[in-house]
């Protein structure tokens, strides 16, 4: 009796054993498919964003900003230098000032299709033929994040176009790029209404970016082609910080963008057609539209 006891109880524990491991195993098991099969956490909710928005430009200079740069766009483009060429990125249209108006207290930017024949770009005089035309402004006056005026706070009030393979933006950059640095505080695809993108470049020699990754997509819960909103980015010397209708909505830090303090850049306004800020282009699908812009306003901090 004593065997057979001994024998019963060593063959319950060897199957306690034995089943006790494969289960552990297969739970080890499915959770490691768990993980690797898990669906990506849902993206962050709309940005709340009001329809024609505006700043209290009052509260910003209470609060030790001054006001360096403004256009209301009441009389003139004297401020800026108009582009007439060609353009990169694979775009479509030639930008010529006659797409460019001063209407009603706004810089109008209108997009159209017609075939024209201008400069490759403005650097490369060869002629070329354009299918669609559009415009282009940089600011004659020079901004940077610096010693001087650690803080830079650049914003604009803009009504973006609607329509396929439109590509607005409101940007900064210096030359040669991308050694003096690019920052996009807005770029929109005209078929997505209420989505837009930040961005920022940087390399230490000509035409060779570093920086990967920087990408901010912005989804809103109103739509950005039916009236004004304000787009804003404060340039510091460890981090550019965006917002949209007076609301924070991405940081970058880090990486390159201490490299971009000291660096020069103009600030720069345009519509493109197409290009490879688009995926599948489809160019027989394009609707051309037009750019509305209230004003743009530079705000600094000294040392």
């Amino acid at each position: 009796m004593t065997t057979i006891k001994q024998n019963f109880f060593c063959a319950v524990l060897f199957l306690i054993t034995v089943y006790g491991c494969k289960k552990n195993v297969d739970t080890k098991a499915d959770v490691a498919e768990e993980i690797a099969t898990a669906k990506p956490p849902p993206p962050p909710p709309p940005v709340h964003g009001v329809c024609d928005y505006d700043i209290n430009e009052a509260a910003i200079i209470g609060a030790g900003w001054t006001k360096t740069f403004e256009d209301l766009f009441s009389t003139n483009l004297n401020s800026w230098n108009i582009w007439n060429g060609g353009a990169f990125n694979n775009e479509l249209q030639l930008y010529q000032g006659s797409n460019l108006s001063v209407t009603n207290g706004n810089l109008v930017i209108a997009a159209r299709q017609e075939t024209v024949s201008g400069p490759t770009t403005p650097f490369d005089p060869t002629p070329k033929t354009f299918n669609y035309t559009s415009g282009r402004i940089e600011s004659k006056a020079n901004f940077s994040a610096s010693a001087s005026s650690p803080n830079v706070r650049m914003m604009a009030r803009i009504k973006l176009p609607s329509g396929y393979g439109m590509w607005p933006a409101f940007w900064s950059y210096g030359d040669p790029w991308p050694t003096q640095g690019e920052i996009d505080i807005l770029e929109a695809r005209g078929q997505e209404d209420f989505k837009y993108q930040t961005n920022y470049f940087y390399g230490r020699t000509a035409n060779r970016n570093l920086v990967r990754g920087a990408e901010g997509f912005i989804t809103t819960d109103v739509s950005l082609q039916t009236c004004y909103h304000v787009y804003e980015m404060i340039w510091s010397q460890n981090e550019l910080r965006f917002y949209f209708d007076g609301v924070q909505v991405k940081t970058n830090s880090g990486s390159y963008v201490p490299s971009l303090f000291g660096k020069t850049e103009r600030i720069t306004l345009n519509l493109a057609v197409g290009g490879l800020f688009f995926s599948n282009f489809n160019p027989a699908l394009i609707q051309t539209g037009t750019m509305y812009v209230d004003w743009v306003k530079v705000f600094t901090t000294g040392g």
